[in-house]
């Protein structure tokens, strides 16, 4: 069987790929609720910091990476 070459900084770029989608869902999610709300400035800063706070969880716990398992 051929062994799959890994590159140093491919598992570290994964998971910041991960925590930019968290933080766009979370913007996203903010934007809405500001719209809504009539704070859109508002919205947007509370979305993309509940995006970051749970993309760097899921990624500690090893999820983060797109749902790769934990070694």
């Amino acid at each position: 069987m051929a062994e799959s070459k890994k590159t140093p900084g491919t598992e570290a770029k994964k998971k910041a790929d991960a925590l930019g989608v968290w933080i766009a869902l979370g913007a996203g999610v903010g934007l809405a609720l500001g719209v809504i709300f009539g704070q859109i400035a508002l919205g947007i800063a509370l979305g993309a910091g509940a995006g970051i706070v749970i993309g760097s969880v899921l990624a500690s716990r090893g999820n983060g990476a797109r749902g790769s398992p934990r070694p």
